[in-house]
């Protein structure tokens, strides 16, 4: 059999029959060799032998009287010993190490080697076992006695070691002995070679691991297999006398001796053959399993497969090789969770049943104790023990259906003995100064690591995953895990986990583990809710969650500030108490989530909505945040309404978005002056937006109010020069004469081409409008800055606020005709009229394009004296109405449908704004029965009254009864001067207008 060795070759090692000639010695030849060697004296001379003659005199009896071999090889240590000393000695001295003493030896070792190998070749069962033990033994004493010479590398240095002692040829030969001996009794009797080779690996540790590693790496598939046999054996000798196993692998090693040595033996092989121990590991463990004929009936195996104790002790003997080498344990961890299978588990269950009660218990600690220092592997054995713990009726994701009831009850009685060992072990770590338990920078104790907790950190997600599923026991295991988790891994680790718990819920059940998750961690972390809503708002800008998954953080966040009011009030509770502390810290990041109100994904879009409109507002925000708010709110109003006129299209959560739209612009309107008017202009410019014009029944309109073409058909090509010369402002207005351009068309291209728009529904516009107006209308009712006071009947609707609705008109009037200045408030003669004549048809245009302006007028109106500040429209509006009637010859006003409706609103909104007294505010009333000069001369004497009594807001006090500003018609002098036109219009239709005539009287 060849061998390798790290060493240089053994120079010259012949066998007897190459030696120099044998001879016969006779009987007094022999007599006299026995002599001498007994007393060291030639015989013959009478003088002392030396150590080489001596030496050669032992080599002759052995191989001319074997029956003496004991004393002879016994004699032969100190010649190796001799050699060896001289050979250290001469590289102390850093000398040749083939000169001196060690050359004169080194013949005589050599012949030594010769007659051994001969004698094994021809009789290895008489002369194997003897050779085998006697060098080991030789071995394992020059190891130990020579360890602490200053040329000697330390043990832990292996491959220093097998340089040095295979570089002298006492060791070497020594070594070759072993491993030829070991060759020859592989096929009958390995394991009392390897007894010796663990025998003096115990006695000699580790001084003598050099030897183990190399016989190891010669033999690895034998020294493996017969290590763990041998190991096995003494542990089971040991066990039987022993009650019991220990958890602690270190207390276990000093019962057994052997155990140490088989765990450094494995654990010098595993570099080179971490295969090799990987299969001989899993090998034995389904061995021990399988039925009592083995698997592999050959005369090795059976050495302890075909007894069963041995067999009993196998699983025991395995758990505390990995107890006692974690090394070992990462090895096989991740194959033998792939073995046990529901045939290998009803094995292993039958196999453990035959064990005393007190045993179990210690294997299951173990167990759980190896699980615990598991380097690698830990979530695949959290899997593997849930799937089979968790009740048949309702594994989902188990790979394999569920094994033997008593199976699964071990598994979960493992389980709950794991939690509880990692319960123990986190909460009895030593804290640091500032009361975190992990990693403190203050803390001069050095804190435990546990490897499973330290592989599950970078699992969070699909632990909570795992854990929302919701099936029964499981979830509760795993969510305790979770809590173990964050109190090991620090606030990081926890708000991860609250974050993806709140990220991945789905129903109010699954988010109740968040709930419980807080309660857990609450006591012992401070400031882990803002951290967990800061990690939320950092996904977000960094993308991280997708739409889906966004939109369930949302609603799962607004949920949770919602149920702050849904809770008891009287009483602060865990739940409460999170949703106080999530409300107020998305108040701080509102600015952050504001962004999503204008999301791609309508979903995603809504649940914005939902979160902003119940979160609490923060108590101080910089302008710049709250009209970003506006701006986002407002636009995701009028967005929520397209989605609602898409009839359909989601079962109803359109019309909650605009719900939640509605509700989060009143409150951002109420949190602050620059609010209210932050919000009450974005709705207004959006309202006229063309963008937006088609949901309130509007047509796109240019700046001069005329319908714009469209250019479906034509490529855009930028700003034109002609039509910005074209528009309003930046023309010449040349008042009252002939070159005053009413933009009818371009020239040499006719008149402009009005582009026919498709009709809106009726039914969704007024929605639309209705919606706009209880968005204006609370947000002008929820502030209280002109200082009035709630109502007393709660029936009865809070007055519009005068300031609020100051904001609207003045909005209006800047969108509606940007070239009128703010003081235009006083109203000129008729005659004046012709000098606007261009802006008045613009402001009619604006009116015909969009009717939500009347609506708006008339909440303007009802906040007095706001419809002062709307003078210059309505102005304008007025004079192009009295044009129109002026210039109808039409025989009735119905025969001009809008102008008779804009004629009757803009009375009745100067009359609610209190512009005109009672009596001249009802003359609207009876336009439809009169013919176009006859509404022409109530209107002329509307225009009249309000040109000579000027709309003034210091015309009005305010009422603190009523909580609103009223004004003094009897101040302004007689008005009988301005009904007289009335009343002649009265009399001429007495037979249509009979019963309108006490409206008009003084």
């Amino acid at each position: 059999m060849s061998l390798v060795f790290d060493g240089s070759p053994l120079k010259a090692m012949p066998s007897s029959h190459t030696h120099t000639p044998q001879t016969v010695l006779s009987g007094q030849e022999l007599s006299q060799e026995i002599k001498s060697f007994i007393s060291g004296v030639d015989t013959v001379q009478g003088r002392k032998l030396s150590v080489r003659e001596h030496a050669r005199c032992a080599v002759r009896l052995l191989r001319s009287v074997p029956a003496c071999r004991g004393a002879v090889l016994e004699h032969l240590r100190g010649v190796y010993d001799e050699h060896v000393s001289a050979f250290l000695h001469s590289l102390e001295r850093e000398g040749d190490p083939g000169s001196g003493v060690s050359s004169n030896l080194e013949d005589i070792i050599q012949e030594v080697h010769g007659v051994l190998s001969e004698f094994i070749g021809l009789n290895p069962r008489a002369w194997a076992p003897l050779v085998a033990g006697w060098a080991v033994d030789l071995l394992g004493q020059l190891s130990s006695k020579h360890a602490a010479r200053r040329v000697a590398p330390h043990s832990s240095s292996l491959n220093e070691l097998l340089q040095l002692w295979m570089s002298c040829a006492a060791t070497r030969s020594l070594m070759e002995a072993y491993s030829q001996c070991l060759a020859a009794m592989l096929a009958w009797c390995p394991d009392a070679c390897v007894d010796a080779l663990l025998d003096t690996s115990v006695q000699h540790s580790p001084h003598f691991d050099w030897v183990v590693a190399h016989i190891g790496s010669a033999f690895p598939g034998t020294i493996i297999s017969r290590v763990l046999a041998c190991g096995l054996k003494d542990f089971c000798s040991c066990g039987s006398k022993d009650q019991g196993l220990a958890v602690n692998g270190a207390d276990k090693g000093s019962k057994v001796p052997k155990i140490g040595s088989v765990v450094g033996i494995l654990g010098h092989l595993a570099a080179h053959h971490s295969d090799s121990i990987r299969k001989e590991l899993l090998r034995m463990f389904q061995e021990s399993l399988s039925p009592s004929s083995p698997l592999s009936p050959t005369s090795s195996s059976a050495s302890w497969e075909g007894s069963p104790q041995l067999r009993r002790a196998a699983v025991p003997f395995l758990l505390q090789l990995a107890a006692m080498s974690p090394n070992l344990f990462g090895a096989v961890s991740a194959e033998l969770v792939e073995l046990l299978r529901p045939p290998v588990l009803l094995q292993l269950h039958a196999l453990l049943q035959g064990l005393p009660r007190e045993e179990l218990d210690n294997m299951l600690g173990l167990a759980v104790h190896l699980i615990c220092q598991s380097p690698s592997g830990g979530a695949r054995v959290l899997r593997f023990l849930a799937d089979t713990a968790t009740p048949a009726s309702v594994i989902i994701s188990g790979p394999t259906p569920s094994p033997h009831e008593g199976v699964r009850e071990g598994c979960d009685s493992l389980l709950q003995m794991l939690l509880l060992h990692l319960h123990k072990l986190v909460y009895n770590r030593s804290e640091g100064a500032d009361g975190h338990p992990h990693h403190s920078p203050h803390s001069h104790q050095p804190q435990l690591v546990i490897p499973f907790l330290e592989e599950l950190q970078t699992l969070v997600g699909q632990l909570c995953a795992e854990t929302l599923r919701l099936e029964r026991k499981r979830h509760l295991w795993l969510h305790q895990l979770l809590c173990l988790l964050s109190v090991y891994g620090g606030p990081s680790v926890a708000t991860e986990t609250l974050c993806q718990l709140l990220t991945q819920a789905r129903n109010p059940e699954e988010l109740a583990l968040a709930w419980q998750l807080h309660s857990n961690l609450s006591s012992c972390m401070a400031g882990l809710i803002p951290a967990a809503v800061a990690h939320c708002v950092a996904q977000v800008h960094t993308h991280i969650p997708g739409p889906r998954q966004l939109r369930q953080l949302l609603l799962n966040l607004a949920m949770v500030v919602q149920s702050r009011d849904e809770d008891g009030r009287g009483t602060l509770d865990a739940r409460s108490t999170m949703a106080v502390q999530v409300g107020s810290a998305v108040s701080v990041h509102l600015h952050h989530f504001s962004p999503l109100l204008l999301h791609g994904d309508p979903a995603v879009s809504h649940a914005a909505a939902r979160l902003l409109a119940a979160s609490p507002l923060p108590r101080a925000s910089s302008p710049a945040h709250v009209l970003l708010l506006s701006r986002a709110a407002a636009a995701h109003f009028f967005l929520a309404l397209r989605w609602r006129g898409k009839v359909g299209r989601d079962g109803g959560r359109s019309a909650e978005a605009v719900s939640c739209s509605v509700q989060m612009l009143s409150r951002f309107a109420a949190y602050s002056p620059l609010a209210l008017k932050a919000v009450l202009q974005q709705l207004v410019e959006g309202v006229l937006h063309k963008g937006n014009a088609d949901l309130f029944g509007g047509q796109i309109a240019d700046m001069v109010g005329t319908l714009a073409p469209s250019r479906a058909g034509s490529p855009d090509l930028g700003a034109s020069l002609l039509d910005i010369n074209c528009r309003f402002g930046t023309t010449v207005n040349f008042s009252g004469s002939v070159w005053s351009v009413f933009h009818a068309g371009v020239i040499g291209k006719g008149l402009k081409m009005h582009t026919p728009t498709s009709q809106a529904d009726p039914s969704g516009v007024m929605q639309n409008i209705q919606t706009l107006l209880t968005v204006v209308v609370r947000c002008c009712t929820s502030s209280g800055l002109n200082g009035s006071q709630p109502p007393s009947d709660p029936n009865e609707a809070p007055p519009i606020n005068a300031e609020a609705a100051k904001v609207v008109a003045v909005t209006l009037v800047e969108n509606v005709c940007p070239d009128v200045a703010n003081g235009e408030l006083s109203w000129p003669p008729e005659e004046h009229a012709r000098t606007t004549v261009e802006r008045d048809i613009h402001i009619r245009r604006c009116f015909e394009a969009h009717p939500v302006l009347f609506p708006l007028l008339q909440v303007v109106a009802a906040g007095r004296p706001a419809l002062c500040y709307c003078s210059a429209v309505l102005r304008g509006l007025l004079a192009t109405l009295l044009a129109h009637w002026e210039a109808s010859r039409e025989a009735s006003s119905a025969d001009s449908p809008w102008h008779l409706q804009a004629s009757c609103l803009l009375v009745s909104c100067m009359g609610e704004g209190q512009l005109l007294p009672p009596v001249l505010a009802n003359v609207h009333e009876a336009f439809s029965h009169l013919a176009p000069f006859e509404v022409r001369l109530l209107l002329l004497a509307v225009w009249e009254y309000v040109r000579a009594n000027a709309p003034m807001p210091q015309k009005f006090v305010f009422n603190p009864e009523k909580g609103l500003f009223c004004r003094d018609f009897s101040r302004d002098g007689d008005v009988a001067r301005y009904v007289s036109p009335i009343h002649s219009v009265l009399h001429k239709n007495i037979d249509r207008l009979g019963h309108l005539c006490w409206r008009f009287q003084l």
